[in-house]
C-alpha cells in the first residue's frame, strides 16, 4: 500500500507580518514590507537622495557648458587672451549658466506639458474640464448614471452635515478645523490633475501629520481625542476627494484588478482541503459564517472611506475566526486564519481588490494600519492577495504536470476520500460503470454542490411518488367507503319500509293566525234552582 501524501499547510510567521525595520509595527507589500511611519522616512530620503544627484547633474551639465563656451570662445580671443578675460570674467562666468537655466527650464516645461498632453485627451477641453471640477468641489458632479450621481451627492452632504455637527461641540478649535480642511480640498482640486498617486498620498498623509500634531498639543496629549477628531476629518476629506483619487488615471491599478480578478478566476478549482482550511461548510453556522465573510470583503469596494473599507476587512476576518472556531471547537490560531482568508477571497473574487488595497494603503490613517486589529487584519489581506499571485503547484501540494491540467482546464480535481488520502483522475472504473459514475462525481465544490442538489431533487421526486400513492389509496378507501354506505342505507331501507301516513285532522281555524289573539271558548254552566 502506497503512503498517503503529507499534507502541508500555509504557514506565515507573524514576524514576516512586521516592519523590516523592526520598529515594531505592521509591514505592508506596497511599502516593500515596511509600515507606513519608515516608508515615508525611506520616501524622503530617496527624494533627497534624487535631488542631490539633479544638482550633481546639472553642476556637471554646467561645467560641460563652460568647458565649450571657453573652447568656442578660444580661437578668436587667442591674440589677446588676458586683457579679455579680465575685462569681462563675470560675463564669461555667467553666460553659460544662464544659457544653462534657460535650456534646463525650457527641457522642464517641455516635459511638463508633454506628461499634461498624454494624460489629457484634448488640450481644447482643458478649460470645460477645469470648469467641471470646479463644479464638483460642491457636489461630486455628474456620472453617466443619474441613481448614482444622486447617492454620491446625498451621502456627501450627509457626511458634510454629520462633520459639521461633530465640529460645533469643539466650538473655536472646530471652526479652525474646517477651515483648514476647505483649504486643503480646495488645493488638493487644484492639484490633482498635475500630481501623481504617490504625490496626492503624499500631500494627504501630511496634512494628517500637521493637524494631528496641532491636536495633540491642544488636547494636551489625550490620545483618544486626537483619534477621534482623526476620524471624522479622513471621513469628512476622503468622501470629498473620493472620485479623484480613488484608482487614478495616473496609474496601472486598473490593470491590476484586472490582473488579479484573471488570476482569480483561472484558480476557481481550488478547494478548501488543498489550502488545508479548518473549515467544515457542512455545518450550518460555518456556512453562514462563510457567506458573511464573503459579503463583508465583496462589500469593501462600496464604501467611500478608508476607514469604512478596513472595517469591512475587519468584519470579513471576525467572521472567518467564527467559523474557524465552531468547526474546530477552539479558538482559532494565527496559522488556522491565512489560509481560510485566502479561500474566502478565491470564493468572493472582490471586484477592484488591488485598487482598495492602494486607496487604503495611500489614504488611510497612518496609526490604522501600523497598530490594532485593522492593521492586522489588512496585512493579512495583503498577505493573502500576495500569495495568490504568486500561487504555484508547489503551494497546493501538486505535481506541476497536475497544476498545469487544473489551470488550462483540462482537469479538475477531486475532494478528498474518506481516509484522507488524495485518489486519482476519474478514469475507467474495472468495478464497473456505477463506480465510474460515482467517481466522476467528486469533483471541484461547484460540482459537487451540483450533485447535492440533484441527489436532494431524487429525493424530493421518491418522496413525491410515495405521496401519491398514499393519495390514491386514500381514494380508493373513500369510494369503497361511500360504496359501503350506500349498500348498507339500501339495506335498511328493504328492511324497514318507509310508510308513508296520512297527516292528522286539523281543526277549521287551525290556519287562522288571527285565532291566537282570542279568548279561550265558554264553557256550559249548570246553575241549581
Amino acid at each position: 500500500m502506497s503512503q498517503k501524501p503529507e499534507r502541508r499547510g500555509i504557514h506565515v510567521d507573524q514576524s514576516e507580518l512586521l516592519c523590516k525595520k523592526g520598529c515594531g509595527y505592521y509591514g505592508n507589500a506596497a511599502w516593500q514590507g515596511l509600515c507606513s511611519k519608515c516608508w515615508r522616512e525611506e520616501y524622503q530620503r530617496a527624494k533627497e537622495r534624487q535631488i542631490q544627484e539633479d544638482w550633481a547633474f546639472a553642476e556637471k551639465l554646467q561645467r560641460e557648458e563652460e568647458v565649450a563656451y571657453a573652447s568656442s570662445q578660444g580661437p578668436s580671443s587667442q591674440p589677446g587672451p588676458q586683457p579679455q578675460a579680465q575685462a569681462t570674467p563675470p560675463h564669461a562666468a555667467l553666460t553659460p549658466f544662464s544659457k544653462f537655466e534657460e535650456k534646463k527650464t525650457n527641457e522642464k516645461m517641455r516635459k511638463v506639458t508633454t506628461v499634461k498632453k498624454f494624460f489629457s485627451p484634448s488640450t481644447r477641453i482643458a478649460p470645460k474640464k477645469a470648469l467641471v471640477a470646479r463644479l464638483r468641489e460642491g457636489h461630486e458632479g455628474k456620472t453617466s448614471s443619474p441613481s448614482i450621481s444622486r447617492q454620491a451627492s446625498l451621502e456627501t452632504d450627509r457626511v458634510s452635515k454629520d462633520f459639521m455637527e461633530f465640529l460645533k461641540t469643539m466650538q473655536r478649535p472646530g471652526r479652525e478645523i474646517h477651515k483648514q480642511c476647505r483649504a486643503f480640498i480646495e488645493s488638493m482640486a487644484n492639484k490633482k490633475q498635475d500630481l501623481g498617486a504617490d504625490e496626492l498620498s503624499e500631500c494627504v498623509q501630511d496634512f494628517y501629520q500637521n493637524l494631528s500634531d496641532r491636536l495633540m498639543s491642544h488636547f494636551k496629549g489625550s490620545s483618544e481625542s486626537v483619534e477621534r477628531v482623526m476620524d471624522q476629518v479622513e471621513k469628512y476629506i476622503m468622501t470629498r476627494l473620493y472620485k479623484s483619487v480613488f484608482c487614478p488615471e495616473t496609474t496601472d491599478d486598473e490593470k491590476k484588478d484586472l490582473a488579479t480578478q484573471h488570476r482569480i478566476r483561472a484558480l476557481h478549482w481550488v478547494t478548501i482541503e488543498m489550502l488545508c482550511v479548518s473549515m467544515d461548510e457542512e455545518i450550518p453556522e460555518v456556512s453562514d459564517n462563510v457567506v458573511k465573510a464573503i459579503t463583508d470583503v465583496i462589500e469593501m469596494d462600496s464604501k467611500r472611506v478608508p476607514r469604512d473599507k478596513l472595517a469591512c476587512i475587519t468584519q470579513c476576518s471576525k467572521h472567518i475566526f467564527s467559523a474557524i472556531k465552531i468547526t474546530k471547537k477552539e479558538p482559532a490560531s494565527a496559522d488556522d486564519f491565512l489560509p481560510a482568508l485566502i479561500y474566502i477571497v478565491l470564493k468572493a473574487n472582490p471586484p477592484r481588490l488591488q485598487s482598495n488595497i492602494q486607496y487604503i494603503t495611500r489614504f488611510c490613517n497612518p496609526s490604522r494600519l501600523m497598530t490594532g486589529e485593522d492593521g492586522y487584519y489588512f496585512t493579512n489581506l495583503c498577505c493573502a492577495v500576495a500569495f495568490i499571485e504568486k500561487l504555484d503547484a508547489q503551494s497546493l501540494n501538486l505535481d506541476t504536470d497536475e497544476f498545469e491540467r487544473y489551470m488550462s482546464g483540462q482537469a479538475s480535481p477531486r475532494r478528498p476520500t474518506d481516509d484522507g488520502g488524495w485518489p486519482l483522475e476519474a478514469g475507467p472504473s474495472p468495478q464497473g460503470g456505477a463506480a465510474a459514475a460515482a467517481s466522476s462525481v467528486a469533483v471541484n465544490p461547484a460540482l459537487a454542490q451540483l450533485h447535492h442538489s440533484l441527489e436532494q431533487l431524487s429525493g424530493l421526486s421518491e418522496r413525491q411518488d410515495r405521496l401519491m400513492e398514499g393519495a390514491r389509496g386514500l381514494q380508493e378507501e373513500l369510494v369503497s367507503w361511500e360504496e359501503g354506505v350506500r349498500r348498507e342505507v339500501q339495506h335498511i331501507l328493504e328492511r324497514y319500509p318507509l310508510e308513508v301516513r296520512p297527516p292528522p285532522a286539523s281543526a277549521i281555524d287551525t290556519e287562522n293566525a288571527e285565532t291566537d289573539r282570542l279568548p279561550p271558548p265558554l264553557t256550559p254552566q249548570v246553575f241549581a234552582g
